[in-house]
């Protein structure tokens, strides 16, 4: 063995690493859905009142019914064989029966998933494009700053549903160029994406505008601008990517904020989708339908954040490398 070979150093598998932390942030992600689901199930039994009673929520009481709920549940077993066979019926897509609604709760759940969907997603679309756009063209640029940071804080500030009134007032009831109410076509869901998402994407924007403006700062835009590269190209090219890591944390925050608002935002606009459906289970005390809709909510989340902690090794590779030499 040569004298270069003993004194070359161990270069890490940087790629078996760059696995195993996609691997261990999958985990992470089940773990806390796997938590989600276990605290939707402590919460039936710690709520006041008979099981039976809560899961069959208004509808009238008959022996047939309360003898299918405890077949469902296995209440007639010990509570560790309870949680099994609940879990064991979630992991086969079963979230039992809705007996208000006479139907089954996963087929009531998924049929009105894709319409939330459409809607957090334009409305993640919008907050970044929004956040984007107020950073790179105010970052480091005195007036452009203080309007751009009066309009985030009163954005910012605002509800979700306050703002999709006043767009409702504004572009349906006045002007006449989006519909009111529903789900037919794309103009039906450009003013509750507009107001669910604008608001969001001001606190990112005020995020995304500080690491933006330390990102200007650093030695390398000097070094760009010697180059010959424009204003511009360097902002979006350069800046942006080292100032977009602290607005990404502000993701997984920021689709938790999307779903809770759709719930109110499908309310305002007459929407079809998961909001309805929760707020009608909600006055209707239908506890299987509350408990899926928080079960597929968490999942949407938990897969949202998953992908998105995954997506950091993509944008800074300092990450990856830092991880190659701790394991070195």
């Amino acid at each position: 063995m040569s004298v270069d070979t003993l004194a070359a150093p161990r270069r890490p598998k940087t790629k078996s690493l760059w696995r195993w932390q996609v691997t261990r942030r999958l985990l992470s992600g089940v773990l806390v859905l796997w938590a989600a689901v276990t605290l939707s199930f402590i919460s039936v039994y710690l709520a006041p009142g008979d099981i039976v009673s809560l899961l069959m929520g208004e509808q009238v009481h008959t022996a047939a019914i309360e003898a299918a709920i405890r077949a469902e549940w296995g209440l007639d077993q010990p509570l560790y064989l309870q949680y099994l066979h609940y879990l064991w019926r979630l992991l086969h897509g079963d979230f039992g029966r809705s007996y208000l609604l006479n139907s089954d709760v996963s087929t009531l759940v998924l049929s009105q998933l894709w319409p939330t969907l459409k809607l957090t997603g334009l409305a993640l679309a919008i907050s970044l494009i929004f956040a984007v756009v107020m950073a790179v063209s105010t970052a480091h640029r005195r007036w452009g700053q203080r309007i751009a940071g009066s309009v985030e804080l009163v954005l910012a500030s605002t509800p979700s549903f306050w703002l999709g009134i006043v767009l409702l007032f504004v572009f349906s009831f006045t002007l006449r160029w989006f519909p009111v109410a529903g789900d037919r076509s794309f103009s039906s869901l450009v003013l509750p994406a507009l107001s669910l998402g604008i608001s969001q994407g001001a606190v990112v924007a005020q995020v995304l505008r500080r690491g933006l403006e330390d990102a200007l700062d650093q030695p390398f835009v000097l070094t760009l601008r010697a180059w010959g590269l424009g204003n511009t190209t360097i902002r979006l090219r350069h800046a942006l990517r080292h100032a977009a890591l602290p607005a990404i944390t502000l993701t997984g925050w920021l689709i938790g904020g999307l779903l809770s608002g759709a719930v109110i935002t499908e309310q305002v606009f007459g929407r079809p989708g998961l909001g309805k459906i929760t707020v009608d289970a909600v006055l209707g005390k239908d506890l299987p339908v509350v408990l899926a809709v928080a079960i597929f909510s968490a999942l949407v989340y938990v897969v949202l954040s998953t992908l998105v902690d995954i997506l950091y090794l993509f944008i800074d590779p300092r990450l990856r490398d830092n991880s190659a030499e701790e394991n070195a």
